[in-house]
């Protein structure tokens, strides 16, 4: 991604963005960035990018950095990704919610509001689609948006195989070109505890 890419996508003009990043032993291992904005009164956090380094996952350091991420006044979190385990990650960090009894109806209302105020383009731009926005689908997509976003889904469709293998996925499928959509509200503003790391800055885990 070019750096006016990256800036337009997670860091717009005028926008209230966050950044943090996580290294061990001088490494960068994970980085994510946040963008906020307003709608129905509400604050709305939305994860613009959270990457954690191949050699690095399954040691909770996606959680980590998004626990690190929310402002005492988010009122809601959302994430597009093509990836399962970064929306089962945000998920934890809003209140270690059980991914398989995560409520949707917040996303269901909300969902098309949000996406029209915010402040990034290709969010403005991206459809809401499964049957959890459209009673008529008859695919198997639940919670996705039709982004354009093309990439090599094989790691994320094994991720996929293994939460629906293991009954823990309630976004539905992932059609090439699309992104899962999951938007939640947090039920209490109440400011998670972990002290390894500063804002904007990364620490040893």
């Amino acid at each position: 991604m070019s750096p006016a890419r990256l800036r337009s996508q997670c860091l717009p003009d005028g926008s209230r963005s966050s950044y943090m990043q996580v290294t061990i032993d001088g490494a960068l291992v994970g980085n994510a960035f946040a963008c906020r904005w307003k709608h129905a009164g509400r604050q709305v956090c939305w994860v613009t990018q959270l990457v954690v380094h191949s050699d690095y996952r399954q040691r909770q350091i996606a959680t980590t950095l998004l626990l690190h991420m929310i402002d005492p006044e988010d009122d809601a979190l959302g994430i597009m990704s093509s990836h399962p385990a970064a929306c089962k990650a945000l998920a934890k960090a809003v209140g270690d919610i059980r991914f398989a009894d995560v409520a949707l109806d917040f996303a269901q209302a909300h969902a098309a509001g949000v996406m029209a105020v915010s402040p990034i383009e290709y969010i403005q731009a991206a459809k809401l689609r499964g049957s959890l926005f459209d009673s008529c689908n008859t695919d198997d997509m639940v919670s996705c948006v039709d982004s354009g976003f093309y990439v090599d889904h094989d790691e994320p469709l094994q991720a996929l195989a293994w939460f629906k293998a293991n009954g823990t996925w309630p976004l539905g499928d992932l059609p090439d070109g699309h992104e899962f959509f999951f938007l939640v509200e947090r039920s209490a503003r109440r400011r998670p505890r972990p002290t390894s790391t500063q804002r904007g800055k990364g620490s040893k885990e």
